[in-house]
């Protein structure tokens, strides 16, 4: 069992019956009263972010997680189907833990987070920006060009991204995974 004091961002704890994750922790220690830590929370399962404090030396329940390299192979009625990258085991993962889905496509490299003494997946995450290929938009409109207006287009996932008015059709561009938005064309 480990103390407050050994609280760190990125620490995985074991509170309430769920696994929280660190995001923020300051250690207060006021003139008048006792010590505390002030937290942020993220529930590993919901990712809900929640404000906690701890009293000083209050014990907590240290559990540990891993971070595995995975390949996205394919989608069928078991969910998302993934492949370990070093030792080919196959696991199914479903839709709710991933956190940008839509822009997941076949060979994709994400990492799982496990909980190492039970085995589970607790989230599926893509790297911070994917390049896709679009496969539709619709043509510019000559004048438009004045403000920084964007376009909906459909990329190779099925997913529709909005972006600037001179992606054409054919075209490869970098999507941030984490809001879905444009971030460039790729060369």
């Amino acid at each position: 069992m480990a103390t407050t004091s050994d609280i760190k961002n990125g620490l995985c704890i074991e509170m309430n019956n769920e696994l929280f994750a660190v995001v923020e922790f300051l250690h207060v220690k006021p003139g008048k009263g006792g010590a505390f830590v002030r937290t942020k929370l993220k529930n590993m399962r919901t990712g809900k972010v929640i404000p906690h404090t701890f009293n000083a030396g209050v014990k907590i329940n240290v559990q540990r997680v891993e971070r595995r390299p995975y390949q996205f192979l394919y989608k069928d009625d078991m969910g998302y189907n993934f492949m370990h990258t070093e030792t080919y085991e196959q696991i199914p993962i479903t839709e709710e833990i991933i956190n940008a889905p839509a822009l997941m496509k076949e060979g994709q490299i994400a990492e799982i987070v496990f909980h190492v003494d039970t085995e589970t997946p607790l989230s599926c995450e893509l790297p911070a920006f994917v390049e896709l290929e679009v496969t539709y938009a619709e043509p510019g409109v000559r004048g438009d060009t004045a403000t920084n207006t964007l376009k909906p287009a459909t990329v190779e996932t099925g997913a529709t991204v909005n972006v600037p008015l001179f992606i054409e059709p054919g075209e490869k561009i970098k999507v941030d995974t984490r809001d879905g938005s444009y971030s460039e064309r790729v060369k």
